[in-house]
C-alpha cells in the first residue's frame, strides 16, 4: 500500500513539473508552430505518468557497513512501526479511492445528463445527427462511436457554407482522436482529483484543443477566416457541459479563438521547429521522470539491506609479499532470508589478485534482508573491499 502512495506522490510531483513546463513554453510554441504544436505539447503529461509507472532502473545499492547487527534485536519495535504505517497507508488510500469514485460519478452523471438532453437523434444526409433539443451543440459526442450532433435549428442558424465549416471542424476532432483525448483527461481528473493544478490544466487543454482544431480547419481555406468567425459568433454562447464531447462553442474561449483567426494571417515559423521542440521536451522530461525513481526515498515500512555478519577476506600471501594493494567491488544478491544467493565481481583495481579471496569471504556473509511494505524481499547490494598495507608492514582490509 505504501508503494502505491509513493507512486501517487511521485506521479503528482512530475505532473506538476509537466504542467508548469507546458504553461511556460506555451507562448514560445504558439510563436514557433501555432496552435497545433501547442496542443501537442500536452502529450508531455501522459508521457511523464507513463515514465513514472514504468519499472525503475535496477541499480544495485551501495552499502556502508556499520557495527555488526545482532539478530533478534529491535524487531519488535520495527514490527509495531510497520503496523502503524500500514494503517495510515490504508486510511490515505481509502480517502483517495473515495475521491476517485466521486469524481468519476460526477463526470458520468454530467455525460449522461447531456446525452439525455439531446432527445431523439435523426440521421442527416451530410453524415451528422440532428438532435431534438440543444443542450450545447454542435458537438462530437461519444467515445466508442463518436457522432457529430447538431441542434434542431442548425439549418436555420447557419448558411450552407458555414454549416460546411462547422462540420469540417467536428470531423477534424474525430479524425485526430480528440474524443479519446477527452476521455483520457477525465481519467486523469479522476486519478488526480486532489492535484491543485488539475482544474486549470483541464481548462487550458480543452481550449488548446479547440484552437488546434480551428487551425486545422482553416489551413486549407485561409480565405474563409471571416466566414469562420461569423459562424463562431452566430453560435449561442454556452459552457461545455459534457466531459467527453468536443463542443463547437465555448464562451470563455470565443475571444481567444477570434484573435487566433486574425493571427493566423501571419505565417508562423516552420512547424517542424516547434514539433522538434515538443519531441525533445517529452524525451528529456520523460527520461528524467523514469530515472528519478532510482533516487526516490524508500517508502514507509521499507529499509535497505543491512549487515548481520561480515568477515574480512584473507590477504593473499603473494600479494602481501609483493606489496600489492587494491579494491574489489562485489555485487551480492541477498534473498528474503538474508542469505547470499550469488556474488560476482563488479570491478577490481588490481585484476587477478584479490578477487578469489573476496568472493570466498562474501559467500559467508549474512544480512538483514531488505524490507518493502513491512515484508522481507530479495535485493542486491554492492560492497567495496579495500586491501591495503600499513606503514608497519601489516595488512589492513576494510569493507566499506
Amino acid at each position: 500500500m505504501s508503494e502505491l502512495l509513493a507512486l501517487l506522490l511521485r506521479a503528482s510531483l512530475w505532473l506538476l513539473v509537466a504542467m508548469l513546463l507546458v504553461a511556460l513554453l506555451r507562448p514560445l510554441l504558439l510563436r514557433l508552430g501555432g496552435a497545433v504544436v501547442t496542443y501537442r505539447s500536452w502529450c508531455l503529461l501522459p508521457i511523464v505518468l507513463l515514465a513514472v509507472a514504468l519499472p525503475a532502473p535496477q541499480l544495485a545499492e551501495m552499502v556502508t557497513v556499520p557495527a555488526l547487527l545482532m539478530p533478534g534485536i529491535g524487531h519488535g519495535s520495527s514490527a509495531a512501526s510497520a503496523g502503524a504505517q500500514a494503517g495510515w497507508s490504508y486510511a490515505v488510500l481509502a480517502v483517495w479511492a473515495a475521491g476517485v469514485m466521486l469524481t468519476a460519478a460526477r463526470g458520468w452523471r454530467a455525460q449522461q445528463r447531456f446525452v439525455r438532453a439531446l432527445g431523439p437523434l435523426v440521421k442527416r444526409q451530410d453524415g451528422s445527427w440532428q438532435a431534438s433539443a440543444d443542450p450545447g451543440l454542435p458537438a462530437l459526442v461519444g467515445l466508442w462511436r463518436p457522432r457529430i450532433v447538431v441542434g434542431p435549428d442548425f439549418d436555420l442558424r447557419f448558411s450552407p457554407a458555414e454549416q460546411d465549416m462547422v462540420l469540417q471542424h467536428e470531423r477534424h476532432h474525430r479524425r485526430q482522436g480528440d474524443h479519446w483525448a477527452n476521455g483520457g483527461l477525465l481519467l486523469l481528473r479522476c486519478l488526480f482529483w486532489f492535484h491543485p493544478l488539475m482544474p486549470w490544466a483541464a481548462r487550458r487543454f480543452l481550449q488548446d484543443q479547440e484552437l488546434a482544431c480551428d487551425a486545422r480547419t482553416l489551413d486549407p481555406h485561409p480565405a474563409l477566416r471571416r466566414l469562420y468567425a461569423t459562424a463562431l459568433l452566430k453560435a449561442q454562447l454556452a459552457r461545455p457541459v459534457a466531459p467527453m464531447a468536443c463542443h463547437w462553442r465555448c464562451q470563455p474561449l470565443l475571444k481567444e479563438r477570434i484573435a487566433m483567426l486574425k493571427q493566423s494571417e501571419r505565417k508562423p515559423l516552420p512547424r517542424m521547429t516547434g514539433k522538434l521542440l515538443v519531441v525533445t521536451l517529452c524525451a528529456i522530461v520523460g527520461t528524467a521522470a523514469w530515472a528519478s525513481q532510482s533516487a526516490a526515498p524508500p517508502a514507509a515500512g521499507s529499509q535497505q539491506v543491512q549487515v548481520r555478519k561480515m568477515s574480512a577476506p584473507a590477504y593473499p600471501s603473494a600479494a602481501f609479499e609483493q606489496g600489492q594493494t587494491g579494491v574489489v567491488t562485489v555485487q551480492v544478491d541477498v534473498d528474503a532470508q538474508g542469505q547470499v544467493r550469488d556474488v560476482r565481481v563488479v570491478s577490481a583495481t588490481n585484476p587477478g589478485i584479490f578477487e578469489e579471496a573476496t568472493l570466498a569471504a562474501a559467500r559467508q556473509w549474512t544480512f538483514e534482508p531488505a524490507m518493502k511494505d513491512g515484508r522481507p524481499v530479495a535485493a542486491a547490494v554492492r560492497v567495496p573491499v579495500t586491501f591495503a598495507l600499513d606503514d608497519d608492514s601489516g595488512t589492513r582490509i576494510s569493507v566499506d
